[in-house]
């Protein structure tokens, strides 16, 4: 049972609950639209996608109900991967009890990259914010999409030890120039760290006119080296990856990268990594004659 471990879902009108996406209004028509688990169904079907992370697009509390809800309401084992305030540990902690009620809640993550503070992931009182998720049990998601963000990562990595720390798109690397540097570096130190883990995701946004294996190949490769298939995992960041390509492209391509695996290694990458991590119910019984698809 593969697992897509970066789904978004949102209403731009605000929803039941309320969330506000301000970000939405910067970006293409494509995706200041609402997005409902349902409108990607067809393609999880299609390519055997049994199981998602569903991953914050704001940073509300607000967002943490409307993702419990549409966990809940899957057909699919899903888990949420929500928000709160790192910075103000007194809230984490008011918040904390009534969220890990909910056993779908697994993990938090915050817009580093939209953050006007570019080391917000460093201050002291998030320093104890993240504290509070090792004790509870929960992963943080480090959406480190730039240079000095990536640089972060081992950082808070050493400084949390039993901190599960899971890096976002691979820290979105420089596909599109072909360059590799300081990108490859800063992946390895990363993953020195062995608490942290990393999504093969939201490649096709930075990979320029070419979304292909051809040109995924290199980053994914060192990824692996670095890694091992035993900290990675796959993601099809939808619907974000609307603005550069369908659904299908992106999975299609991200399995081609995985294709000259062993079968065990790409089971790991496809599922077992992301089961482990997020802690996904109804663990299914692996057979290891068989491998997702």
């Amino acid at each position: 049972m593969t697992v897509d471990s970066h789904v978004h879902v949102w209403r731009v009108d605000g929803g039941e609950f309320g969330v506000e996406y301000d970000w939405l209004t910067e970006t293409s028509d494509v995706l200041h639209r609402n997005y409902a688990l349902p409108d990607i169904e067809p393609e999880l079907s299609a390519h055997g996608v049994g199981a998602v992370v569903l991953v914050q697009a704001a940073d509300s509390l607000a967002e943490n109900r409307a993702l419990l809800a549409a966990a809940t309401a899957t057909p699919h084992p899903a888990a949420v991967v929500g928000w709160l305030p790192l910075h103000r540990p007194e809230v984490v902690a008011a918040e904390l009890p009534a969220l890990r009620a909910h056993p779908e809640f697994v993990g938090v993550r915050h817009m580093i990259h939209r953050d006007p503070d570019p080391k917000w992931l460093l201050r002291p009182e998030v320093s104890a914010g993240l504290a509070q998720l090792a004790e509870a049990g929960l992963v943080f998601d480090a959406v480190a999409e730039r240079p000095d963000l990536l640089a972060q990562v081992p950082v808070i990595a050493r400084a949390h030890p039993e901190l599960t720390i899971v890096l976002d798109h691979l820290g979105k690397p420089p596909i599109a120039t072909g360059d590799w540097q300081p990108w490859a570096d800063l992946l390895t130190e990363a993953a020195a760290q062995p608490n942290v883990v990393a999504k093969i995701s939201g490649l096709a946004t930075v990979s320029g006119p070419e979304i292909s294996a051809k040109a995924w190949q290199p980053y994914v490769d060192h990824a692996l080296a670095v890694f091992g298939p035993g900290r990675l995992m796959v993601g099809g960041d939808w619907p974000f990856t609307l603005t550069a390509a369908s659904y299908r492209t992106v999975w299609r391509t991200t399995l081609d990268t995985l294709a000259h695996l062993a079968p065990a290694d790409r089971i790991q990458v496809l599922t077992e990594v992301a089961w482990r991590t997020y802690q996904l119910p109804l663990a299914p019984t692996w057979m290891t004659e068989g491998e997702p698809e």
